[in-house]
């Protein structure tokens, strides 16, 4: 059961129970290896990413928010003491959003004025993952014990008979000093809404950490599903690596060559599209709620 909210509605109690019931059923089974490697102290090359560079834990997906003007019904003895939430009616409680809005107000607008800008401009899809070779530009120092899959010297000619195009400042900051004057230009954090377009990866997996930064005003569906993006994107983002990931099950994606380039943009604008859609979907929500 799966509830898209589009208008102020109150929920019997066993309505937004079943809700929550099935959001934290769906989040368990996303994270369940993880959470398995984890209790086994074993790491992932590719899924801790989503666990540790974004340092949210398993059990922040497994809370349910239904959005901003939904009433819970008979919820004050279960949420009225949560952060974000208002008691309305004696005993039934909302997301408090207007308040959020108030007191996170550099955050707000900080976080939907990148996503309003993200949607709305067009996607750039030339960059065929290099970013993760730029990180391992003439160093030995790579992020992962794993090996090149075209060693050092491979790894370094790609690099060089490529043009480097990456527009996100959270993956050039980790490029190697070797490789960040090859960037077409150079980037810094404050020109990130200038330069953010949705064909990016990581803008893309970033959806999820916006998401998450607007807390309760995002509807649990949404979260969940700009998880799933996320994973998705990651999986792609280390297979275009310079990486070599068979051993783990994952194929190269071969940017190196015309035929991997071609697989690579193909898969980048699916998963830019559902990007978009996420970024819609989100702002149509806290747009109609501040609209109120």
């Amino acid at each position: 059961m799966t509830l898209r909210l589009s208008a102020p509605v109150q929920l019997a109690p066993e309505t937004w129970h079943q809700l929550a019931d099935e959001h934290a059923e769906r989040a368990d089974a996303l994270t369940e290896a993880h959470r398995r490697r984890a209790s086994r102290a074993e790491k992932h090359p590719v899924e801790d990413f989503l666990f540790t560079y974004y340092s949210y834990k398993p059990a922040i997906l497994r809370r349910w928010h239904p959005g901003p003007g939904v009433v819970l019904n008979g919820g004050a003895d279960q949420r009225g003491g949560w952060r974000w939430y208002e008691i309305v009616g004696g005993r039934n409680v909302r997301v408090a959003d207007e308040q959020f809005r108030q007191e996170r107000a550099s955050l707000y607008r900080g976080v939907t004025g990148l996503l309003r800008a993200t949607r709305d401009r067009a996607g750039v899809f030339g960059c065929f993952g290099l970013h993760e070779w730029a990180m391992v530009y003439r160093t030995d120092a790579t992020r992962h014990e794993i090996p090149l899959r075209l060693g050092a010297a491979g790894t370094d000619a790609v690099v060089e008979a490529h043009d480097l195009r990456c527009t996100h400042f959270d993956a050039f900051r980790f490029f190697t000093p070797e490789a960040v004057p090859l960037n077409r230009e150079p980037l810094d954090r404050e020109g990130a809404i200038a330069r953010e377009q949705p064909g990016c990866l990581h803008a893309g997996m970033d959806v999820y950490k916006w998401m998450l930064k607007l807390g309760p005003l995002v509807p649990g569906h949404l979260l969940l599903d700009a998880f799933v993006l996320a994973r998705d994107i990651r999986e792609l983002d280390m297979r275009a690596s310079p990486y070599d990931l068979r051993d783990w099950g994952y194929s190269p994606v071969a940017i190196e060559t015309a035929e991997g380039k071609a697989e690579y943009v193909r898969q980048q604008r699916l998963l830019s599209a559902r990007g978009q859609a996420l970024r819609a979907a989100v702002l149509d929500v806290v747009d109609a709620a501040a609209a109120v």
